[in-house]
């Protein structure tokens, strides 16, 4: 099984019914997660998101 390096630029779609939360987004992605690990999820790509930033400012020669 090969990797996929790709990287997407759109935001996936998030939803609740029947107490179950479901994310669709780009490349078919489609998972259904309990509350509690849509809340940690949550939570993780928050942090990965912001440590993702930090590295692109700290990285980039013209930053003000």
């Amino acid at each position: 099984m090969t990797e996929d390096r790709t990287i997407y630029d759109e935001a996936g779609n998030v939803d609740a019914t029947d107490g179950i939360v479901s994310m669709k987004g780009p490349d078919a992605v489609d998972i259904r997660l309990t509350p509690e690990a849509a809340e940690e999820t949550s939570e993780r790509l928050n942090t990965g998101a912001m440590k993702a930033r930090g590295q692109k400012y700290f990285a980039d020669p013209q930053k003000d």
